[in-house]
């Protein structure tokens, strides 16, 4: 048996009029069943719940990759400075101001996290065509994408030098020195 497809434009809600199209069918051939009455949207997100479920699974994942990114960067960064507190240490001692220290370990923290970023982004890039298929409605190569996560792990990379930089410019430097 063949199946007829009807479909009715409406401005108005689209259940109220189901009864009615039902109606004007069986006026024209009361055998004629009538079942299955949707909306378009029900048949659209019929249509399209795979490719949801794979952009909200693929989503949820890259959260949680950017976060666990963001916790090894902060953990990384944080170890290195502890290591130097006692060479902060001895620089405070010799009179370096706190300022100073702190800018100084900001940027030598920082060296490898935008080399790390740079690889990172031209990796990016050269993995976005394998994906392609996964993208609706953005490019392979969004820049305000790449553009906003680059310059979060950024900001996370610039807090983990931070907070610890910080906490060892407060420490006493006879402290600091003996500190092994």
């Amino acid at each position: 048996m063949k199946e007829l497809t009807f479909v009715i434009r409406t401005a108005a809600d689209p259940k109220r009029l189901a009864n009615a199209a039902s109606q004007r069918i069986w006026s024209v051939d009361r055998d004629l069943p009538v079942s299955s009455v949707v909306s378009m949207e029900q048949v659209i997100a019929d249509h399209l719940w795979r490719s949801r479920l794979s952009v909200l699974l693929l989503s949820m994942f890259a959260g949680i990759a950017l976060l666990l990114a963001a916790v090894g960067i902060y953990g990384v960064i944080s170890y290195s400075v502890r290591r130097r507190t006692q060479e902060i240490g001895i620089r405070m001692a010799l009179g370096a101001k706190r300022g100073h220290v702190l800018r100084m370990t900001i940027q030598e923290g920082m060296v490898p996290v935008l080399a790390g970023a740079g690889v990172g982004v031209v990796l990016a890039m050269g993995a976005s065509r394998w994906m392609s298929s996964l993208l609706y409605g953005v490019r392979t190569t969004d820049p305000a994408t790449f553009g906003a996560v680059t310059l979060l792990l950024l900001a996370v990379a610039c807090i983990a030098n931070l907070v610890p930089a910080r906490r060892a410019t407060r420490v006493d430097p006879l402290i600091a020195l003996r500190h092994e």
